[in-house]
């Protein structure tokens, strides 16, 4: 089983003027193991498919990660910050599963 070791990103919502929130993120380190390790290849309608990565890391938890775990928003690996999909919660363990590229908001 691989290891994982990287950063967790939490989504913190401001309200920036009357009805209008913007996500704020906050990183922390988390380390783990890979327990489900897949890629394919999601055809679409644009011209080239996108890259999915189907893996599933579960994280060592902390009281920050169990009192935040609605927030949590993409995990940075290999250089590259991956959308969480869905998350499982299996103590002390949580279960992330991530999926396509994050991309963060424009500035």
């Amino acid at each position: 089983m691989a290891r994982f070791y990287g950063a967790v990103g939490f989504a913190d919502g401001d309200v920036t003027a009357p009805g209008v929130f913007r996500e704020s993120i906050v990183e922390r380190p988390y380390r783990g193991d890979f327990v489900r390790n897949t890629v394919r290849w999601s055809t679409g309608s644009e011209m080239n498919d996108e890259l999915r990565m189907d893996h599933s890391i579960s994280i060592i938890s902390d009281p920050y990660a169990e009192t935040h775990v609605s927030l949590i928003r993409y995990v940075t690996w290999m250089g590259s910050k991956w959308k969480v999909t869905s998350v499982q919660i299996q103590r002390p363990r949580i279960i992330l599963q991530i999926g396509g590229e994050y991309h963060d908001q424009l500035s």
